[in-house]
């Protein structure tokens, strides 16, 4: 009995030695881009659409989310919103004497998408 002890207590130390595995140590943390938040990026494609379409920028509120400007003696206006989902709310208007440049809140407009690559 003491031979069929000892190899009961070798091959039960190898089945628990067998089941001991060291792992290795875990991944570093993967690279990720911090880029501009949607709001600055926002606020940059509308004050670049409404200098590409040649409307001299009166005043600006980044805060308040407000660009104004003029053009020909029309009044442009681009508002820009946060939303609580995350997405932003971006609005044009142009204002001015009928029939002056009455498409000109559709030009900024097109600019902007352009700007943001749509």
């Amino acid at each position: 009995m003491g031979k069929s002890t000892l190899g009961i207590g070798v091959l039960l130390a190898l089945v628990i030695l067998a089941g001991c595995y060291v792992y290795g140590p875990p991944p570093g943390p993967y690279p990720y881009y911090y880029g501009p938040s949607t709001y600055d990026r926002s606020w940059n494609a509308a004050l670049d659409a409404m200098r590409d379409t040649g409307v001299g920028i009166v005043s600006t509120d980044y805060n308040g989310g407000i660009i104004r400007g003029t053009r020909n003696g029309v009044d442009a206006t681009v508002r820009i919103q946060g939303q609580a989902d995350g997405r932003v709310r971006v609005e044009f208007h142009a204002s001015g004497p009928y029939g002056q440049d009455p498409a000109l809140a559709d030009q900024i407009y097109r600019a902007y998408e352009r700007r943001m690559g749509r």
